[in-house]
């Protein structure tokens, strides 16, 4: 029969198609072909296109039940329209009445009917059935025995003519229904059943070829003749039914292997990799395309040409799904690696989606009928292998996407996984690969916005698989164990750079790293928990990617807020500052008068060796130069931290060699002042004691030669007062030298320093790390310039770097020769002492003698003091002589020295000559260093030492090779200076004689 067009829904339609398929007998006719002959399969055709076009009759009859008795209605007219509603007013029960009087009338106890009845009674029950009546009406008219009565009755054709579009749907209707391609649409309406498919070509053309013959045979003979060969064929097709059947199951439990020959010869057609294309598209192997692994699809080899382009770009999607669908059912990696599964999982969601609606679409094409004359019937309803193509073009590109994505992220982790995606979105120029990976960037990044909102809102690092660009580091020992530093703000968390993801920049990146640094580090370096804790309440929210204007803000206010209360935290409650100018006032002797005292305190003690100190000698010596100075009005936090006590002993040091002042800090203040800076702070100590203890030796033997010079000194000064003019002059340049490093130190680097580290520490906005930053700052700056931390000639040749003095070696140099001469002036002086005291018991002697009448002195002294002089030259220790009663005059003893210590004296004046001379040579060659250092600071000192250009500087020479040449150098200017020194004591010693002689000669 010809195609109908039904006005029931599609859904009822396949679901009376599935019911007529299983109620009728089904045939093989594939195994019907190769056993039977052309006439008998075309007869067999026949009588299964009878036994449907029975069925369908029995189910369309409802729309026309005038000649039908049995409807309720009788022939009224009314009936039951196509998609089973009551054509009239029919009443739901009538269906009921026939099937119980049937029941009644077959069986001769009525429990049948009773079973009915209560069946019937649950059936109206159920809410989801709305068309019951068609349900049972339909059920008793497939009940019904006498079948061909109720053809008759319908007035219909129990073996009409076979149509062509009809043997296509009978013939395959088995594949079809295995299949599940039989949707129809409701304009369409379904087809005979959903078995039903197409005829093959062979058998069609004989169809139509004999259909034409017959037409042409109008002969009542003819028709006879085929009607008992119809008969006979008959009884053997039932036979061949049974054997198919047989064959059939054998089949369902091991197929036959078909021949070689066959399959050279069979080319897939389009419609058969159009039925096995969505079975492909979602990574599984078919009939005519298998996956060999992974990355391989093997096409068949017979495939048709034209076909052979198409089916490789349809390849590609089925590839890359098979690809990506291993990577999302992976489960290595850390979070965004996982955030990264979770979107490619949902993107392939949507990919599933699009093969489901091409699944829909080329089932719908398959199942619609066509003309066997005419072109298939896929390329009547649109669907074939090039537009396929040209409809997952769209998928196939976001798969090849999200394929580079997945290759690409291989070695990648946090935020390098971000910048990865992040760069297809702004550096590629299609607009939909920058949609699908901002798209992709919303679900990626949300395990990093999470671990950022920690951050930045509670201090906590929640990074189990190390992708954050904040880490923790593990603690390792440096090489460097001044710059090992215990505090928690430097070495507990670092910024990794490599981390950084490309959606935030290095300065947005480092404003978090300091806002959860100081979070952490005010919640447990502070103990400041409640406060952290508050704060995350009041301002934590959830961050996501896309709202940069919002972050940026949220990031700037967190900034804000945590380091005011850092910098408020440190003031307030652990007075940082406090601590910065207790430092400078006693490390860097900047409380004066506390100074002075403890160091005339110490004074008595520090001469004496450094194993002979004791540490409670020196604490007691502290408190009281703390009670007796201005310190004593110092916060006792800051007292209490004071301690004096002895570095490591040496061999034959004294107490100054070794004393130091030790101020302790405890947590969290070692954040700013690490023990980096606490050594740097006891190094300038050190140095600037070691000059104060200069200042203080020099100026004591400058206060001894000043009060001596009014009253012993003046009486010896025929015989040193040459020495004392000359010594005056060189403590007094040693006083000056001192005198202006101090300055430098004290005011030209300290106070300078000191001035900008308040101005850092002041600014609004101030951070932690902006303290920590200063303070290193000033560190280095009075350690560089205060200890004069340049080494000479060091720029000049890097060959001879190590070979030349530092300035602060010379420095020391310097004070030590300062030392040696204040040691040599108090000689000097004790020898003026004693000769002084000498003059005097002579004097008083020689009264004596006057009054007894003798000569205050004769021959006989004279003589007992040159024996006296020649045993000292012999011996060390001097004899007294006898005195005698010999004549003499008292004139007589002032040409002749009446010391016995004049050998004393010469060693005396040579020494300080030596000491004098190599203090200025040294002093001359750190001048001509300092004239040529790039800092002006340095400079400045050489030009302030030297305002009246009285000394010479000297600059030593570059290529210097050994430090022989050096020392041969240095004692050439000694030796200068000393002969220097001896001409002009040769000058002063002519005009003493002068002197003297000038006022005898009268």
């Amino acid at each position: 029969m010809a195609a109908r067009h039904s006005t029931r829904p599609r859904r009822i339609e396949d679901a009376l198609a599935q019911l007529v398929d299983n109620l009728t007998h089904r045939f093989s006719y594939v195994a019907a072909e190769d056993e039977l002959s052309d006439d008998e399969y075309e007869a067999l055709a026949v009588r299964q296109q009878g036994n449907l076009e029975h069925s369908w009759r029995i189910l369309d009859a409802y729309t026309d039940t005038n000649n039908d008795p049995a409807s309720p209605n009788g022939g009224t007219g009314l009936g039951i329209t196509r998609r089973g509603s009551l054509a009239g007013g029919e009443n739901i029960n009538n269906a009921s009445d026939l099937i119980k009087r049937k029941l009644l009338r077959q069986n001769a106890s009525p429990d049948k009917a009773m079973r009915f009845s209560n069946l019937y009674s649950r059936l109206l029950t159920q809410p989801v059935l709305s068309q019951k009546w068609a349900i049972l009406y339909l059920l008793y008219r497939l009940s019904s025995d006498d079948n061909e009565e109720g053809l008759e009755e319908e007035g219909g054709s129990r073996s009409p003519a076979v149509e062509p579009g009809n043997l296509q749907n009978i013939l395959f209707k088995g594949q079809r229904a295995r299949q599940g391609m039989g949707e129809n649409s409701d304009e369409e309406g379904p087809a005979i059943s959903s078995s039903a498919s197409q005829l093959p070509a062979r058998l069609e053309r004989k169809v139509s070829q004999r259909r034409r013959e017959r037409e042409i045979r109008n002969t009542e003979a003819e028709q006879e003749l085929d009607l008992a060969r119809e008969h006979q064929r008959r009884r053997a097709i039932s036979d061949a039914v049974a054997r198919d059947i047989q064959l059939e199951e054998q089949r369902n439990v091991q197929p036959e292997p078909v021949p070689e020959n066959q399959q050279k010869v069979a080319r897939p057609t389009e419609n058969g990799l159009l039925r096995e294309l969505p079975f492909n598209m979602q990574g599984l192997s078919s009939s005519n395309l298998e996956f060999s692994s992974s990355s391989t699809l093997k096409l068949p080899p017979t495939l048709p040409i034209p076909l052979i382009s198409l089916v490789n770009a349809l390849a590609e999607p089925c590839l890359l799904y098979k690809g990506l669908s291993a990577f999302v059912e992976s489960s290595s990696g850390g979070l965004l690696n996982q955030s990264l599964r979770a979107a490619l999982s949902n993107e392939l969601r949507s990919y599933l989606g699009l093969v489901a609606t091409l699944e829909g679409e080329i089932r719908r094409a398959l199942a619609a009928p066509g003309d066997s004359t005419d072109t298939p019937s896929v390329a009547k309803t649109g669907v074939t292998l090039k537009r396929c193509v040209v409809w997952t073009r769209d998928a196939t590109m976001a798969l090849r996407l999200m394929s580079l994505i997945v290759e690409e992220a291989q070695n990648k982790k946090g935020g390098q996984l971000i910048s990865m995606i992040h760069g297809f979105s702004t550096s590629h120029g299609d607009p939909f690969v920058c949609a699908l990976a901002e798209k992709l960037l919303a679900h990626v990044t949300r395990p990093f916005y999470n671990m950022l909102r920690l951050w930045i809102y509670d201090g906590e690092l929640s990074d189990p698989y190390k992708e954050f660009f904040v880490v923790a580091p593990e603690m390792s020992p440096s090489t460097d164990p001044r710059r090992i530093a215990t505090s928690v703000w430097e070495d507990k968390y670092k910024l990794d750079d490599d981390l950084v993801p490309s959606i935030i920049t290095q300065d947005f990146a480092k404003k978090v790293f300091l806002i959860g640094k100081s979070l952490n580090f005010i919640r447990y370096g502070c103990g400041d928990s409640g406060w952290v804790e508050a704060y995350s309440k009041e301002t934590s929210k959830e961050l996501r990617y896309g709202d940069t204007a919002s972050l940026e803000t949220s990031i700037d206010e967190a900034y804000k807020i945590t380091m005011a209360r850092l910098i408020y935290l440190m003031d307030e409650k652990f007075k940082l500052f406090d601590h910065l100018r207790a430092l400078k006032k006693y490390l860097l002797l900047g409380q004066g008068d506390f100074i002075a005292l403890l160091m005339e305190s110490l004074a008595s003690n520090l001469d004496r060796p450094a194993n002979s100190q004791y540490r409670h000698t020196l604490t007691a010596q502290l408190e009281h130069a703390i009670r007796a100075s201005n310190a004593q009005y110092d916060s006792p936090d800051v007292l209490r931290r004071l301690d004096a006590r002895m570095l490591e002993l040496s061999h034959g040091e004294i107490g100054w060699d070794c004393f130091t002042l030790e101020y302790k800090i405890d947590a969290p203040v070692d954040v700013v002042i690490t023990p980096w800076g606490s050594t740097q702070y006891l190094k300038v100590f050190n140095f600037l004691w070691r000059v104060k203890r200069v200042e203080f030796a020099l100026g004591s033997t400058w206060r001894r030669c000043m009060t001596g010079a009014r009253g012993v000194l003046r009486s010896v000064d025929d015989k040193v007062g040459p020495d004392w003019k000359r010594a005056r002059c060189a403590i007094a340049e040693m006083i000056h030298f001192v005198c202006q490093l101090q300055y430098y130190i004290l005011f030209e680097v300290i106070e300078a320093s000191w001035d900008q580290l308040q101005a850092s520490i002041s600014k609004p906005g101030c951070t932690l790390d902006d303290l920590i930053e200063a303070h290193t700052k000033y560190l280095n700056s009075i350690t560089h310039k205060g200890l004069l931390g340049s080494s000479s000639s060091s720029k000049s040749s890097s060959s001879n770097k190590h070979q030349d003095e530092s300035f602060l070696t010379q420095l020391h140099q310097i004070l030590k020769i300062m030392l040696a001469y204040k040691d040599a002036v108090d000689g000097l002086y004790s020898f003026s002492v004693a000769e002084f005291t000498r003059r005097q018991e002579l004097s008083a002697k020689i009264e004596t003698r006057t009054a007894q009448g003798r000569w205050g002195v004769t021959e006989r002294d004279l003589l007992s003091s040159r024996r006296h002089k020649n045993s000292v030259s012999s011996v060390s220790t001097p004899n007294v002589g006898n005195s005698g009663d010999d004549i003499g005059t008292p004139s007589s003893l002032m040409g002749h020295d009446l010391s016995a210590d004049d050998h004393m004296l010469a060693s005396l004046r040579v020494r300080l000559r030596d000491l004098s001379a190599e203090f200025k040579s040294r002093l001359n060659i750190l001048l001509g260093d300092l004239a040529y250092q790039p800092d002006v600071d340095m400079r400045f000192l050489g030009v302030v030492m030297n305002f009246n250009d009285v000394y010479e500087p000297v600059r030593r020479r570059r290529t210097a090779t050994s430090s022989r040449d050096r020392e041969r150098l240095r004692r050439k200017a000694v030796e200068g200076n000393a002969q220097k020194e001896m001409k002009r004591e040769k000058r002063d010693s002519n005009g003493a004689e002068n002197a003297s002689g000038s006022g005898n000669g009268p």
